[in-house]
């Protein structure tokens, strides 16, 4: 389990808790819906957070869309 606040977009000042929210209010169903998004842009300009994650740890958006997807977030 990551920490909530742990900054998972680093760009856009994004944590854990942020995006898990963005994809909750907006019922985001896949992953391009939450890249693509407008409301809450995330993952669109150093892109690090698509894959290794920012720090390479492989904390990423993936992991985040997955833990909410599965109720853990």
């Amino acid at each position: 389990m990551i920490d909530p606040n742990t900054e998972i977009c680093i760009c856009n000042s994004l944590t854990a808790k942020d995006i898990a929210e963005c994809i909750k209010k907006n019922n985001f169903q896949t992953i391009k819906e939450v890249f693509e998004n407008d409301v809450c842009p995330m993952g669109d300009k150093c892109e690090s957070c698509h894959d290794e994650g920012f720090n390479n740890d492989g904390i990423n958006i993936p992991l985040v869309f997955s833990m909410v997807k599965q109720g853990k977030l």
